[in-house]
């Protein structure tokens, strides 16, 4: 049975198998927990990301979709970076491309033979995702993809301030009644 945890604190820190990098779609770094990762990482982690094949010009990883590189200077082993969705409102099938990154995520870390992940808050900082509805997202998203057993044992849902860890607990606690 695969652990769901919510803690506060810095995901660059935790030791697990992966940690989920919210990125922006040129994997380079960025502002946020990207920047934070890379940081973290060291140089190594751009250089990883830099020979990722661009599938567009710019474009080494579309929103939704998932790359994993090692983890290098982290507790983590892995990163498995995701772009999550611009919010436009939320009738332009932003939901939609949320679970996806999750999804993505968590199919990437079990095709790996990864034990354990951890997440940020994806699409909630600088793409402007409102924070509660992306929680319900998240839980709702990893409790249908735990559905069958994909070998991990535990993910992590790592909140950087305690408004994004009471937001989480809640989410956790109605999928778990739509689960019930």
């Amino acid at each position: 049975m695969t652990h769901l945890e919510i803690v506060r604190g810095d995901i660059t820190a935790l030791r697990v198998g992966a940690i989920v990098n919210a990125a922006n779609e040129t994997l380079l770094g960025g502002g946020g927990v990207d920047g934070a990762i890379h940081r973290a990482a060291g140089p190594e982690l751009l250089e990883a990301c830099r020979r990722l094949p661009e599938i567009s010009p710019g474009v080494r990883c579309p929103t939704g979709e998932a790359r994993i590189t090692g983890g290098y200077g982290l507790a983590a082993r892995f990163v498995i970076h995701t772009v999550g969705p611009v919010w436009h409102g939320g009738s332009h099938g932003e939901a939609e491309q949320l679970a996806t990154c999750y999804r993505a995520s968590l199919q990437l870390a079990a095709d790996n033979n990864l034990r354990s992940i951890a997440f940020p808050a994806i699409s909630c900082g600088a793409y402007g995702y409102p924070l509660r509805p992306a929680c319900d997202v998240a839980l709702r998203t990893t409790k249908a993809f735990l559905q069958h057993d994909r070998g991990l044992d535990r993910i992590v849902f790592v909140a950087f301030s305690e408004r994004v860890a009471a937001a989480l607990r809640v989410a956790q606690r109605d999928a778990l009644d739509v689960a019930g």
